[in-house]
């Protein structure tokens, strides 16, 4: 059985963090901490995940490289650039890893590297190597809230969730932190993901496991059809709990997956609740589709419409855009078998069946609309597949928000 503890990524045996000011971004105020450090007492079992992008930043391509033995031990990132695009930017990386792994006692291979911010620019290394050691310093069983403002751009709140299970009688914790606001898509957006256990598991399967979670949460939110080159989700594993090595897939292993996966979709709603300017989190879950894929595609497609994510800001219960942002997915499903019904805390409308609108109270709609998290549930004839994705509606505030981003 899961169940809910604090801690976020130090919930899990022999994790520290910590998150300070470094001044990575010119300007930027001294109350707000810009560069994070994550650190294992133990060495791990690792793997990540990266943008799809063609245009991967450079803590993309070294931590790629840093990984490809699926070991780690620490994670340093920072917010406020990108550190992609620009001259230097594969050595500014190599720097910063460096630094850390002088700071923690460390191999320099053992240090994930992440960043995150304005692409284009160069990053301030200087004040990144200068930060390191008081970081460093700073890290503790309780750094997980500092670790997380740390990586913050637009995010208006942080992100923390940790579970714990029963595996093979012993007590496993998961946890994690992730930023996530705009420049979301499907195949993961503009986040970085740090995600932490004590679970004795292999490199192998520690590898399958990240790619499981992922493919049913992070790849499964959208707040503006951007993909960004930033993209970073890593599963650290320090083995601490003292359970059983899990090398093959039986049920020790399908209880990690569900725990790891409840973690990963717990920050992946809240990534998309919070997305840039954003006042509703929308919950699309289509149902009878012709298997889990096209499920997906059809799902994807409504929390990615524009116009739907515009009704739903308006708070119009415009069923039409859904329809139609459905039959542009690319999925084949028959019009006339598709019920739409929205649904909240303030109750529930149904407004088309069979492909043909249905007389509904508007009044209703508009309060069921209101509330800030909605779910668009959709039918789409009587097939087998199912399934969830998630996305916001959109706002002036997004146009705001992205007009002076740079500035």
């Amino acid at each position: 059985m899961l169940k809910t503890i604090g801690g976020g990524v130090c919930a899990a045996k022999g994790f520290t963090a910590a998150g300070v000011h470094a001044g990575v971004k010119a300007g930027s105020a001294p109350e707000k901490n810009d560069l994070m450090l994550l650190y294992s007492e133990a060495p791990c079992n690792a793997w990540g995940m990266y943008t799809k992008n063609v245009v991967k930043a450079a803590s993309v391509l070294l931590t790629r490289e840093h990984l490809r033995n699926g070991a780690a031990r620490a994670v340093v990132a920072n917010s406020g650039n990108a550190n992609a695009c620009c001259g230097g930017s594969m050595e500014n990386a190599r720097r910063m890893a460096r630094c850390a792994a002088a700071a923690l006692g460390v191999a320099e291979e053992e240090v994930a590297v992440g960043s995150t911010g304005v692409i284009g620019q160069t990053i301030n290394i200087s004040a990144i190597e200068d930060a390191i050691p008081a970081a460093a310093k700073a890290l503790s069983r309780e750094g997980s809230g500092a670790a997380a403002a740390a990586i913050m751009t637009t995010d208006t709140v942080k992100k923390e969730e940790a579970v714990s299970v029963e595996i093979g009688g012993r007590t496993v914790c998961i946890g994690g932190i992730s930023k996530g606001s705009g420049m979301i898509h499907p195949n993961m957006g503009t986040m970085l993901c740090f995600l932490t256990t004590d679970c004795a598991i292999s490199k192998g399967l520690v590898k399958k496991a990240l790619e499981q979670a992922v493919r049913v949460s992070f790849n499964r939110i959208s707040v503006d059809g951007d993909t960004s080159t930033n993209d970073t989700c890593l599963l650290l594993a320090n083995g601490l709990a003292g359970n059983a090595e899990i090398c093959e897939e039986g049920e020790a292993y399908a209880r990690f997956v569900q725990a790891l996966t409840e973690v990963c979709v717990r920050l992946a709603r809240r990534m998309a609740k919070d997305g840039e300017g954003a006042k509703h989190l929308i919950t699309c879950t289509v149902a009878g589709a012709k298997d889990e894929a096209a499920a997906e595609r059809l799902a994807k497609s409504v929390i990615g419409s524009s116009l739907t994510k515009a009704a739903v800001f308006g708070c119009d219960a415009n069923w039409g855009r859904i329809l139609c942002a459905m039959g542009y997915s690319g999925e084949e499903f028959d019009p006339e078998r598709v019920d739409v019904t929205f649904a909240s805390r303030g109750g529930e409308v149904a407004v088309c069946r069979a492909g043909r609108g249905l007389p509904f109270d508007e009044d209703l709609a508009k309060r069921v609309l209101s509330e800030d998290e909605v779910t668009i549930g959709i039918t789409a004839g009587d097939g087998p597949g199912c399934c969830t994705c998630w996305g916001c509606d959109l706002t002036y505030d997004y146009v705001r928000i992205n007009g002076d981003y740079r500035t």
